[in-house]
């Protein structure tokens, strides 16, 4: 499994950077008042794509706490971001803790941590946090666990920015007759227990973020940030057909042949290059209100 996520969380990067919402990340940075470095946090880090997209567009002198549960993923946070570094001609450096990115304005620490976060009973992990990030997550966790969140985040006095969170939306290109059986199945299976505090949010995530944030003094701000694919996005369309096959199949084993049938027909679009798939999301940005 590990090496099928960190296959998919290559392949997605560059289609996750080009949806996201940089007014959205203006935004927060210009909330943030500190006067040493920035010091962020990145929940379920993955192979370390948010500290690398958001590296370049915050201010420079960052301290980074990256945190997962997979110490393999946790490995390629190093690996992936030496190679990003040095492709730009950073200065990179391993450290004791993980690994340090500098060039011109930019000085970037990076220390990486393993920890499930199936809770967030650790006050010590927000302390004096300016910045709460994620990526893809939200739409994993319950509410409880996103209501734990925002009071952290609010003891901390921390902004936040959460990307790419699947709001149940997506459309295919040829249209399939089982397009919206496969979308339904998705969407419910989505709202199974991830592992993070219970029932998933699911594709209501954003709007229960939304709540929780709010209702402890936050300002929210929320943007579409869909991806887009079409033929050049090839790989990254098979892995999806193929995981909302998957997904459908375990909540309609009843339905398995006709859920086979869907994804040879839609591999067959993929590969004769005519498919495009479209699948939304929100980022969602949050920061204390001054009032």
């Amino acid at each position: 499994m590990t090496d099928s996520l960190a296959d998919w969380l290559r392949l997605r990067e560059a289609a996750d950077w080009e949806a996201r919402s940089p007014r959205l990340v203006q935004q927060v940075v210009d909330t943030i008042a500190c006067d040493g470095p920035m010091q962020v946090l990145d929940l379920a880090t993955g192979t370390g794509s948010n500290v690398r997209y958001l590296a370049e567009r915050l201010p420079g002198r960052q301290r980074w706490l990256v945190v997962d549960r997979s110490p393999d993923l946790l490995a390629l946070v190093t690996d992936r971001t030496s190679s990003w570094g040095r492709a730009r001609d950073y200065q990179v450096d391993a450290t004791a803790m993980g690994l340090r990115v500098a060039h011109d304005s930019l000085d970037c620490e990076i220390e990486t941590r393993q920890r499930d976060l199936c809770d967030l009973n650790d006050p010590a992990m927000f302390a004096g946090r300016h910045l709460v990030t994620a990526s893809a997550l939200l739409d994993l966790v319950s509410e409880s666990w996103l209501r734990s969140l925002a009071a952290r985040c609010r003891d901390a006095g921390a902004a936040v920015l959460f990307a790419l969170t699947y709001i149940g939306e997506s459309v295919c290109s040829p249209v399939e007759a089982e397009d919206e059986l496969i979308r339904d199945l998705l969407n419910r299976h989505q709202h199974t227990d991830k592992g993070l505090g219970g029932v998933a949010a699911g594709p209501g995530a954003v709007a229960v973020a939304e709540r929780c944030f709010t209702e402890v003094g936050y300002q929210v701000h929320i943007e579409p940030t869909d991806w887009n694919l079409g033929s050049a996005q090839g790989d990254m369309q098979r892995y999806l057909v193929d995981d909302w096959a998957r997904a459908a199949g375990e909540l309609a084993p009843d339905l398995l042949s006709r859920i086979a049938s869907w994804r040879d027909r839609r591999r067959a679009h993929i590969d004769a290059g005519r498919s495009r798939i479209v699948v939304r999301h929100h980022d969602l940005a949050a920061w204390p209100s001054k009032s």
